[in-house]
């Protein structure tokens, strides 16, 4: 059990990361993008205690055209837009190795609610994404 809480906690580092860097690629020099306030709610099947919610803000670009990222050991594939949502899958070589798909809901111009799903040898992951526009800002 003692490994499983070190990848546990491991995980949900790596996670909270994905989950509030770069939320998403940044648009040509000159354009505005949007301040978000992001907060990241981690569980894992299995764990008896939940992983207390990470809150963060990200400069964005306003038109999104790649999921939440940030691990260079993450691939992306798959990015769909329909309608006010996206949707997308994830290869992470790890550690751990996982797999997973994302889904964000835009419920206007200035929030969004989302998880994204893992699976890995050590169990299933959740993170739950909720986004609160705070303004504008300028990507990098």
């Amino acid at each position: 059990m003692h490994a499983r809480s070190s990848v546990l906690a491991g995980s949900a580092w790596t996670l909270f990361l994905f989950g509030t860097m770069s939320l998403l690629a940044a648009e040509p020099a000159g354009q505005s993008g949007d301040l978000w306030e992001v907060t990241t709610k981690m569980s894992m099947e299995g764990m008896p205690m939940e992983m207390p919610a990470q809150t963060s803000r990200v400069c964005a670009a306003k038109e999104w055209t790649e999921p939440p990222g940030g691990r260079p050991d993450c691939k992306s594939t798959d990015f769909r837009r329909t309608g006010n949502k996206v949707t997308w899958k994830a290869v992470c070589s790890g550690p751990p190795p996982m797999t997973g798909e994302g889904e964000i809901v835009r419920e206007s111009d200035s929030a969004y609610n989302g998880s994204i799903k893992f699976n890995s040898a050590e169990g299933n992951m959740v993170i739950k994404l909720n986004g609160r526009r705070l303004g504008a800002c300028t990507p990098k």
